[in-house]
């Protein structure tokens, strides 16, 4: 499945656990935040398709929620994949720091 199709489907996932997601312009890499008590993912419309999939994963992993959900096998796939980048990045930082 192509990364814009991925990051539809997780753009969806989000919305039906209620979350908002807005697509903005700027110099961030995005991610989830509170805005006055509503959960909010900004995503930088500047960035490709893989990197949005990646915060968007790494959205959804924060917030919680995503088994409640049905997911097309690509794109739970694709979503196992994008935590398991996310989880080798943080293991080789971590282990560049001690």
């Amino acid at each position: 499945m192509k990364p814009p199709a991925v990051a539809a489907a997780l753009e969806e996932a989000l919305r039906q656990l209620g979350v908002r997601v807005r697509r903005e312009r700027g110099t961030f890499r995005g991610g989830l935040c509170v805005v006055e008590d509503a959960s909010v993912v900004v995503l930088n419309k500047l960035h490709p398709p893989e990197a949005q999939v990646a915060v968007l994963a790494g959205a959804l992993r924060e917030h919680g929620g995503v088994d409640q959900l049905y997911l097309r096998p690509a794109v739970r796939a694709a979503l196992e994949d994008a935590w398991a980048q996310a989880d080798a990045g943080v293991e080789e930082e971590t282990g560049d720091d001690a």
